[in-house]
């Protein structure tokens, strides 16, 4: 069995691959830095987890397909492209040029990475799609207007993809995290990395949210309402 784990990072993208490595998963790593993949693969070697690396360019079609053809095969996908975008800019703020960068990372990407797997699942008959994002995908947020519309791109993308292949034995799942990626939290790595192990396994569900939408309108009601922070005191 093999997993691809796209724009893997030290956070979700180790902790699922811990994951899914404990269940006897060889683990495939795709992200921009081939340092940062080799420190991860070193990490989950250590693990006693068979794991390599394949650098590439989420936002470049030609490089993310190369990378995942090197692959070859593999069992499930786990996008987590979904944060790449090089700015974010509030809803009044959005060019297009801002528009565009976030696209690009979570749906672009995303669209590339499926297209490169889901051949090979739907002629063998199985398989698992598995996406994260944030939770502007479900909860419009006024400082994450760029990133908003591409998630919410995403979750659409997603959830039609889980309608159009439900029947074809592929199963597609995706997990907006509202809370805290920290130790503790509802979105711990650890916890995000279960919940995406419960959707490959149990198959019974498209969308699993971690967190609470109450919690977090609450702390972007705290930010609108708290008072502006005086201009530091000039040195003399």
């Amino acid at each position: 069995m093999k997993i691809a784990i796209v724009g893997a990072g030290p956070g979700v993208g180790l902790a699922v691959a811990r994951r899914f490595g404990r269940e006897g998963f060889d683990v495939a790593l795709t992200a921009r830095d081939a340092g940062h993949l080799a420190a991860l693969t070193g990490e989950l070697a250590r693990d006693g987890v068979v794991a390599s690396a394949h650098p590439a360019d989420l936002t470049d079609p030609a490089s993310l397909t190369t990378a995942l053809d090197r692959v070859g095969p593999v069992d499930v996908l786990v996008y987590n492209g979904a944060g790449v975008a090089g700015s974010r800019t509030s809803a009044l703020d959005v060019t297009r040029e801002s528009a565009q960068d976030a696209f690009d990372g979570a749906v672009l990407g995303a669209v590339t990475a499926v297209r490169a797997v889901l051949p090979g699942m739907l002629e063998r008959g199985s398989g698992t799609l598995l996406f994260t994002s944030g939770i502007s995908a479900v909860h419009p947020i006024d400082f994450l207007g760029n990133i908003g519309i591409a998630v919410a791109g995403l979750r659409n993308y997603v959830l039609a993809l889980a309608q159009a292949v439900s029947s074809r034995g592929v199963h597609v799942g995706h997990v907006p995290i509202g809370a805290a990626i920290a130790p503790g939290s509802p979105a711990a790595p650890e916890a995000v990395a279960e919940t995406h192990w419960r959707l490959h396994t149990d198959r019974d569900r498209n969308e699993v949210i971690l967190g609470d939408l109450a919690t977090v309108q609450a702390a972007i009601n705290g930010l609108n309402t708290a008072p502006a922070s005086p201009p530091p005191a000039q040195s003399r």
